[in-house]
């Protein structure tokens, strides 16, 4: 039975990889999530060069001022030296979640890196495999129907997001953009539409404040909405191209006949693609390997007792895809990350968290909750817990649980640090990709 997931997975990653059907296809319920809603907009007009969209993405992905208090961006929560994750060595030793630009205020789940998120599908459900395949955040909801493409539609969900960049309108974020330091290069890319919107004068002050609705006629409205949609295509142009998803790891040189693996390390690639099952669903075939098939599921990570969120509600599950959809059959499911930069950090030896709610806090933990997740007991049952050690604590949510591709591998100590020493060879900055053309 497990060879035969396995083969639907690999098999499926090359159809993912590949698919260009949009989600709408996959209901004819127009209330469906899935369904496209509005035309696709447009990246770009065909005149401009690549890089100039490019260049515009990078400094919205760094501007501050698209926050209500004008102090975080994109790139406080997905910074380059970590593998465009968290760089709060505090907060990823603890609860993992970001704070946002009001800072007492906390979402539920650590930031995803967006590096190789660009890559990722319109969401659609593998009926074959019983997946659903493909979106952006951690439970899929950017699913890419409205505009074809999923890192676009997430890009533009954290400026409006009372606990992340915080602003009240979308209508902010365009404004802020055309009296910004970068409108011309907006103009260059997308045109002077943008200067045609008649904002009101009290739009400046109102946007520092919370519920704030900009008073816009239907027709300016109209206008705000196509050139807010334009901010996430721009955004996705930069998360796609190779100043965020590099594919610059050891990793890469070695494909390309640049590198040495080590010994430990070609044990640990080894052991990868077989007797640990990672390229099931992390599948490192081929030059400029992902390193995810963008799927769901739900491997049994415990809670992260120091999560905001579950402080605050005790109560608090994450349902992952399950929740958005409202679909028991998917509670519990996360997306599957990729495995690229696991290891990058900002600072030597800084702390980072893995998982969903990052209660994971090195790659070697993770490997050996892998490797032990069914071998060692509950840690409620046991005196002396020592999480990792001589325990694990329960699923956060035990509803369909993997038990298939992992629990009980049979890695022994040496085998669990090899696969390490090659899961660290996929941090990109091993070489320096070609420069922007």
């Amino acid at each position: 039975m497990l060879e035969s997931i396995v083969h639907r997975r690999r098999l499926r990653t090359l159809l993912t990889l590949s698919v260009v059907a949009t989600a709408a296809a996959c209901s004819s319920d127009d209330a469906n999530p899935l369904a496209a809603t509005a035309p696709v907009q447009e990246a770009a007009p065909s005149e401009v060069a690549a890089a100039s969209i490019i260049t515009l993405g990078d400094k919205i992905f760094e501007d501050e001022n698209l926050s209500l208090k004008r102090n975080q961006s994109c790139s406080s929560c997905h910074d380059k030296a970590w593998g465009f994750t968290s760089p709060n060595t505090t907060v990823n030793a603890g609860g993992a979640v970001m704070f946002g630009s009001i800072r007492d205020r906390f979402g539920a789940r650590k930031p995803p890196s967006a590096a190789y998120a660009a890559q990722a599908p319109i969401l659609y459900f593998d009926s074959e495999d019983g997946t659903y395949v493909g979106g952006n955040f951690w439970d899929g909801r950017a699913t890419g129907a409205r505009l074809g493409n999923p890192s676009a539609e997430q890009a533009l969900g954290p400026f409006l997001n009372p606990v992340e960049q915080a602003l009240p309108d979308n209508a902010c974020v365009v404004y802020r953009i055309r009296y910004g330091a970068y409108a011309g290069i907006w103009e260059g890319v997308y045109g002077n539409s943008i200067f045609k919107i008649n904002f009101p004068p009290n739009t400046d002050r109102g946007c520092e404040s919370e519920g704030f609705t900009v008073p816009l006629s239907p027709a300016d409205r109209a206008k705000v909405d196509a050139e807010y949609d334009r901010v996430g295509i721009a955004l996705a142009s930069y998360e796609h191209s190779s100043e965020v998803s590099a594919f610059s790891s050891k990793y890469d040189a070695y494909l390309n006949g640049t590198a040495t693996l080590t010994p430990a390390e070609r044990l640990g690639m080894s052991i990868y693609e077989g007797k640990a099952n990672c390229a099931a669903c992390h599948p490192n075939a081929g030059k400029r390997a992902l390193m995810t098939d963008y799927t769901y599921d739900n491997i049994g990570t415990p809670a992260n007792p120091l999560n905001p969120e579950l402080i605050r509600n005790p109560s608090f599950k994450d349902f992952g895809i399950g929740g958005f959809f409202g679909q028991p059959s998917e509670y519990g499911k996360q997306k599957v990350p990729t495995l690229r930069n696991l290891d990058k950090r900002g600072v030597p030896g800084g702390a980072k968290a893995y998982m969903h709610n990052g209660v994971f806090k090195t790659i070697r933990q993770v490997v050996h909750f892998y490797n032990t997740r069914d071998v060692l007991p509950d840690c409620a049952t046991l005196p002396a817990p020592k999480f990792g050690e001589n325990c694990w604590p329960a699923p956060e949510l035990t509803d369909n649980l993997n038990t298939d591709e992992l629990g009980n591998l049979g890695l022994t100590p040496q085998e669990e640090g090899a696969l390490v020493a090659y899961l660290k060879t996929l941090n990109d900055g091993y070489f320096v990709p070609p420069k922007r053309r």
